[in-house]
């Protein structure tokens, strides 16, 4: 993007009056239900031990998930318009990365997730190293420490001299040099990989655990009609949730970033409709922080357990220090060999 084109862009005013009313209401509910939610997880999780690498990256998801509720009060103030120049700067050199960083993070480790679960299911009798509770660890810390390098360069490129607009608004574009640009968009890039191919490990763990399971049904001569339902509403839930929060974000996302690192006067339109589209399909992408604690709801029996002994204010069986790998173990083998018994899929 040269000179002339950056400033023909920096002079397409982008009509902000829907984002700075509508979106901010809506945020702020987000923020208020996702503190709770995530909060109360990361009571619950951390009482628990990193016993098995599937608790392990349940933990790093609350992480993740926690440190993005928290740079979303700053996106309500900026774009409500109450936030000064200086807060704006912040939000775009510092928090809005933040924001991204920690939601690619979350959908890297929920892909970690199904891997975990796929063999789990399929290989019960066994353990792979990848189910190496310190081998999960250290995945963990390779995705953390990736990921913010990454990003680091969207941190440290934003570095030219804050260019407000006519209308007394600072696009976060502008900030940014020619190199930063070119980094903003290739990392964009890259995001879309991570999404896309996560989505597909997804898809193909979690149709080969379906697979397993409701053969293990029919072979132990239970009610495979009510279980394959089981099993594909557990699936539903995962997959489903994962593609209607994501996958409308990454579809508006790279035809708007394009809008920023390469548009002109010329498509001012363009601009005004694709920044509308990726900011509605934002919000949708961000309501996964309050969505990821159904996953562990529905996925982590010893989660389960001691939400329901939290909220019941009962002690937990065991006194709460129940093995989570000794629990998911004991339960998916019962899964594929007494199923008769259990009429459930508990992938945990």
């Amino acid at each position: 993007m040269n000179a002339s084109q950056q400033n023909a862009s920096l002079q397409c005013e982008l009509n902000t009056r829907v984002n700075s009313v509508l979106f901010p209401c809506l945020y702020t509910a987000l923020f208020l239900a996702a503190i709770v939610l995530n909060c109360l997880a990361a009571w619950i999780f951390f009482q628990i031990r990193s016993s098995s690498t599937f608790v392990v990256y349940l933990k790093n998801v609350v992480v993740a998930d926690l440190l993005m509720t928290l740079t979303v009060p700053v996106k309500v103030l900026t774009d409500a318009g109450v936030g000064s120049i200086p807060l704006r700067a912040f939000q775009c050199r510092y928090s809005a990365v933040l924001f991204y960083t920690t939601m690619y993070i979350s959908i890297l480790l929920l892909g970690l997730i199904s891997l975990d679960r796929y063999l789990k299911i399929v290989r019960p009798f066994g353990k792979c190293f990848l189910q190496r509770v310190r081998v999960g660890q250290v995945m963990c810390a390779v995705v953390w420490a990736v990921m913010l390098s990454l990003a680091l360069p969207n941190v440290i490129l934003s570095n030219k001299e804050l260019r407000v607009s006519s209308s007394g608004r600072l696009k976060c574009s502008s900030m940014k040099s020619k190199l930063g640009l070119q980094w903003h968009e290739g990392f964009n890039y890259l995001c879309q990989v991570v999404f896309w191919g996560t989505l597909g490990l997804m898809a193909v763990c979690y149709t080969f655990i379906s697979r397993k399971v409701y053969k293990s049904y029919r072979a132990s001569k239970s009610s495979s009609v009510t279980a394959s339902k089981r099993t594909k509403s557990k699936v539903f839930v995962v997959v489903g949730v994962f593609f209607v929060c994501f996958a409308p974000f990454h579809l508006a996302r790279v035809p708007y970033t394009l809008t920023q690192t390469r548009g002109t006067s010329a498509h001012c339109w363009a601009q005004n409709q694709l920044y509308l589209a990726k900011e509605s399909t934002l919000w949708l992408s961000a309501t996964n922080i309050c969505l990821d604690p159904l996953i562990y709801v529905f996925l982590c029996r010893v989660f389960r357990r001691k939400l329901t002994a939290t909220l019941g204010r009962k002690p937990m069986a065991n006194g709460g220090l129940e093995s989570p790998t000794e629990t998911s173990t004991k339960q998916d083998m019962s899964n594929i060999v007494h199923f008769n018994k259990s009429h459930e899929l508990s992938i945990h």
